[in-house]
Parts: structure tokens; sequence; C-alpha cells
């Protein structure tokens, strides 16, 4: 009986540290998910709130930007100062910006992530016609690559779905 409660006691002891070593690299793995979520999640706060500084902080030096679901053309690549200077232009005559995401599915390999989330956006102008919204619907495709333990996105794509409302705003 002694000797079964022996090898038992070893038995959960090996089993625990298992289960903590386990633990451990998935606490890390969702540590560094959280932390990718974060900072996709940064972007579109920092755009809605027009903090320039901060959209340019989240993305790499240089961005592979594909919108061309939403403009047509090819994708470009541009620096993320180029990206917050037209960001910063098209959005500035709307009196609101609002960005709601969500369905995040990532994976992350070593350095690098892949990101993909349904996203609405939706612009607000008062304006005489009273047609004052605009709602772009689709999804996006982000990759992140993990610099001196910061996530930069160096890839951007927005998938348009559908555009609803005042397709003129800026002019109504």
């Amino acid at each position: 009986m002694r000797k079964t409660s022996i090898c038992l006691g070893l038995a959960l002891l090996i089993l625990n540290g298992c289960a903590s070593l386990n633990y451990s690299k998935n606490s890390d793995y969702l540590i560094e998910k959280d932390a990718v979520k974060n900072t996709v999640e940064r972007l579109f706060i920092s755009t809605d709130n027009r903090d320039w500084l901060a959209v340019k902080d989240v993305f790499a030096d240089k961005v592979h930007f594909d919108m061309t679901s939403l403009a047509g053309g090819d994708p470009v690549m541009l620096t993320s100062q180029e990206i917050v200077d037209a960001w910063d232009k098209g959005l500035k005559a709307l009196k609101a910006v609002h960005h709601q995401t969500g369905n995040y599915q990532i994976t992350i390999q070593n350095n690098e992530a892949d990101v993909f989330c349904y996203g609405i956006a939706i612009h607000y102008l008062p304006n005489k016609t009273n047609r004052n919204t605009r709602t772009f619907v689709g999804s996006y495709d982000f990759h992140l690559i993990n610099n001196d333990g910061e996530w930069k996105i160096d890839r951007f794509k927005f998938n348009l779905k559908f555009i609803e409302g005042n397709l003129d705003l800026e002019s109504s």
C-alpha cells in the first residue's frame, strides 16, 4: 500500500511538472497573441482618435499596403509616414471616424504573426442632405513582425464586402 502511494505521489508530481511546462508554453503563446491583437486594436483606436504618432508607431518602417478591393489598382509599398499622411488628409474633413473589429484569428510562428479580422468603419459628417454617414464593411488581413519585443504591422490588406450610405459624404 505504501509503495502504491509513493508511486502515485511521484506520478502526480511528474504530471504536475509536465502540466506546468505546457501551461508555461501555452501561457507565453497567449501573451504573444494578446500583444499581436493589441497592436491591431491600437491601429484602429488611434486612427479613430487621429493620433497619428500612435498610428505610425504600430507600423513597420515599410508596409505592403493593399486597399485594392476599395480603390482598385495594385498593392503598394508605403512608409509608415506615407500611410499616416494619406489617412490624415483623407479623414480630415470628417467629424468622426469609428472602427469596430472582431472575429480575430491569429497565428504566430517565431517572430511573425498573421491576423484576420472582420471590420466595420463608419465615417460621420453632418451635412445639409442629412445623409451623414458612410459605412464600410469587410475584413482585414495583417502580417506582423516582432522587432525587439514590439509587434509591428508590415502587411495591411482590406477586403471590402460592401459600402453603404452617403458615398459622396465630403461633398454633400
